[in-house]
């Protein structure tokens, strides 16, 4: 079991701040997850319709699409955070 989470607008198109999700097996990296997760629902694709504007974490540490989450506990998307 994994936990995700969802920020911001992504959590109002997921419909969800968070879940326990028991993975897939052979998704390998957060793209593999975006992708399966894009097939759970409207909410989901709209949600990663354009991944410019989503940012994510595996176990708290900012990583890229290609980054591996084979053991992960905890992954979080969110929107980039502007700062002034």
């Amino acid at each position: 079991m994994v936990k995700i989470l969802y920020f911001a607008w992504v959590r109002q198109k997921v419909g969800t701040p968070e879940e326990e999700i028991a993975l897939p097996g052979g998704l390998g990296d957060v793209a593999a997850l975006i992708a399966w997760l894009r097939t759970r629902g409207p909410g989901y694709e709209a949600a990663f319709e354009n991944l410019d504007l989503i940012r994510v974490a595996v176990d708290q540490a900012h990583v890229e699409f290609d980054a591996s989450i084979e053991r992960a506990e905890e992954i979080a998307f969110f929107p980039p955070v502007t700062g002034g």
